[in-house]
């Protein structure tokens, strides 16, 4: 497969190492010094198991062509030159699988809300005029990966698995081919029927620990070491559970033990590192828009409500976040 990988940073470049590892014929799209980095001496991932190491094509979309996939791996904040900049990666059958974080632009779409749109997450409706719907694909990662250095990635958990579905709940060649091509380079992949139930069990932790993280400028295990910070974690689990749920979403509930299960993680959040890096900030996608969803069903998260617009006001204190 003829695969690209649009935002080689650290979740996508760990992708495209194990894309390249399982053969598939690998380009990437990146910028700046890990652009450069990767030009020069290609990607080096430090994973459980092992330093691998791939040298992908890198290019601009309208040199490398088109595609029979698209693993869009940016912030949401990079979306709109996304929609500007894939044409020419796009052929008449490729899929575009949008592997990210928080709730997608494409929520509503094959649900009985599917003329709904998510302004924030898809301004003008870009992404929906210049990709579309047909041939979108979601996607949820679970790897705690750092860019270490330019071309360089760290993979900080012991584990990682990609889960990869279609918007309507169909299982699809096209979903399965993806996972295929990743799982043959070592990662642990899946095609499943409910993407929005992977959306949300993970969104439910960044809930839980991305704003505490951030404004503790610390790690989850430096900062869940404090008894007030955790419970505090876990009540805010418990929230956005009650918010998954009331979209119909069913979600495991357990925020107690999943919080003991990774409140030893050495990792931070990709949100806090964001801030560090002086990077735009997923406010939209990550915090606000879930915190409105729950407010429309009529949920209460006052912890959540807390904590995120303090992580807004911080994003929007450091220039990095607009005003709204």
């Amino acid at each position: 497969m003829r695969i690209c990988v649009f935002g080689a940073g650290a979740i996508g470049g760990h992708l495209a190492v194990r894309l390249a590892r399982g053969g598939a014929e690998v380009s990437v799209v990146a910028r700046g010094a890990q652009a450069e980095a990767i030009a020069e001496r290609g990607l080096t991932v430090h994973a459980p198991d092992g330093v691998l190491t791939a040298r992908p094509r890198i290019g601009s979309p309208a040199q490398l062509g088109p595609q029979d996939a698209v693993l869009v791996t940016t912030k949401q904040t990079a979306l709109p030159a996304v929609a500007a900049d894939i044409g020419p990666l796009l052929g008449p059958e490729t899929a575009v699988a949008f592997v990210m974080n928080g709730i997608p632009w494409w929520y509503f779409d094959g649900t009985d809300q599917a003329g709904r749109r998510i302004e924030a997450l898809d301004p003008g409706g870009a992404l929906r005029e210049r990709i579309g719907i047909a041939r979108t694909l979601g996607g949820v990662i679970w790897s705690a990966c750092t860019v270490t250095a330019p071309g360089v990635i760290a993979v900080n958990s012991r584990s990682s698995r990609l889960l990869i579905g279609e918007p309507d709940g169909r299982l699809t060649r096209r979903a399965e081919a993806l996972v295929q091509a990743v799982a043959a380079g070592g990662m642990a992949a899946k095609a499943v029927s409910d993407i929005r139930l992977e959306i949300w069990t993970k969104l439910i932790g960044n809930l839980a620990t991305g704003p505490l993280c951030l404004l503790s400028r610390r790690s989850i295990r430096e900062t869940l070491a404090e008894p007030v910070l955790r419970r505090a974690a876990i009540t805010m689990m418990e929230e956005a559970i009650a918010i998954a749920r009331a979209l119909g979403v069913q979600v495991p509930t357990g925020a107690a033990e999943r919080i003991a299960a990774s409140h030893d993680t050495p990792h931070k959040p990709s949100i806090p590192q964001d801030l560090e890096a002086g990077r735009p900030m997923e406010i939209d996608a990550l915090f606000r828009i879930p915190l409105a969803l729950g407010a429309e069903a009529g949920v209460a998260a006052p912890l959540l409500a807390l904590t995120t617009t303090l992580a807004r006001q911080a994003a929007e204190a450091a220039g990095l976040y607009p005003p709204r």
